[in-house]
């Protein structure tokens, strides 16, 4: 299909939107707008032109995430990547933030990446292509 231009916007379940908030801001979101809708939904974008809508309806989150950490592994989304340039300074400021990498940084074909969760154990990737 052509007539696709780019990704518009991730939706990500949550529990608390002041919790995603606060983290989210940690990594240079913005808050938009929120809670509107029949969900209800809070929006939040980077200046980079990514835009997150949280659905605000999610449980209490839980110490695993069901599509990662599961034996059994069910289908669906896994995780975000989001592309950096400096992967030395990003190491640097999820530490100075005091957000836990949880894995890596991993050398991929590809280029290098380094995980995190969110307060609801969403893996978000940060992946710095290969030169």
């Amino acid at each position: 299909m052509q007539q696709i231009t780019r990704v518009n916007h991730l939706g990500i379940r949550v529990f608390s939107l002041a919790s995603s908030r606060a983290f989210y801001e940690k990594l240079g979101f913005k808050f938009i707008v929120g809670p509107v809708g029949p969900e209800p939904v809070a929006i939040m974008e980077h200046a980079c032109g990514v835009n997150i809508n949280f659905i605000l309806n999610a449980a209490a989150p839980t110490e695993t995430n069901v599509l990662m950490d599961e034996p059994v592994k069910k289908a669906g989304y896994t995780h975000v990547a989001l592309e950096v340039n400096d992967m030395d300074a990003v190491v640097a400021q999820l530490k100075q933030l005091a957000i836990d990498i949880t894995e890596g940084p991993v050398v991929f074909p590809t280029g290098t990446s380094v995980f995190i969760r969110d307060p609801d154990c969403n893996v978000i990737e940060f992946h710095q292509p290969k030169k």
